[in-house]
């Protein structure tokens, strides 16, 4: 059998499994050097200034979606709202003409085959030993409410207003990502215990 196999070019069943299985359980690849990444990620910033003239961001993605649906849904309201408006008249109307939008699908497309690549994908819920797997999803998204409140009344999320406003030296974006690491500090004393 093993003949007939070698000899057709495939390989044998147990040869098979045994790759299978030894892809299945690699050793995944270690993380990137972060002050490497924190490089990379300002190429990409400043790549992103010099070809679209704008910065990173990903709040405003989730708020063109929202201002599309909205208006599809309550046209009225939509267009009674400066907010919405801000996306619609002023901005760019669908959120596929807006290119934050096709940022964020690439940068879930990205994770996706960096995570593949580095034999990193696998479903699981990230936590302590302390923590229920019920607990740690709503914290997670406690959290991720918080952050998108946050960052709608800062105009602008870490990516948008930190990152992007940051590197242009903007003093709103530098007090906001002050605040966010203040904010993420305090807040870890009441979380810890999750993770320890």
């Amino acid at each position: 059998m093993q003949t007939v196999s070698a000899m057709s070019g495939a390989p044998p069943a147990a040869a098979t499994a045994d790759t299978a299985a030894a892809a299945a359980g690699r050793k995944p690849a270690p993380y990137m050097n972060p002050y490497l990444a924190g490089v990379g990620l300002g190429l990409v910033l400043l790549t992103a200034f010099v070809v679209m003239g704008r910065g990173l961001g990903a709040s405003g993605a989730f708020s063109s979606l929202v201002a599309w649906l909205v208006d599809g849904v309550a046209t009225e309201h939509a267009r009674g709202s400066d907010f919405y408006l801000g996306y619609l008249e002023n901005g760019v109307g669908h959120p596929l003409k807006s290119w934050l939008v096709f940022e964020v699908l690439g940068l879930l497309a990205g994770g996706f085959i960096s995570g593949a690549l580095a034999g990193r994908l696998k479903k699981s819920v990230e936590r302590g030993p302390r923590a229920s797997r019920a607990g740690r999803l709503a914290l997670a998204f406690a959290g991720g409410s918080l952050m998108g409140v946050g960052a709608k009344l800062a105009r602008g999320c870490t990516s948008g207003q930190a990152l992007s406003g940051g590197a242009l030296l903007g003093v709103g974006s530098w007090a906001f990502m002050m605040m966010v690491f203040v904010g993420a500090y305090a807040t870890a004393w009441f979380v810890r215990r999750q993770w320890t």
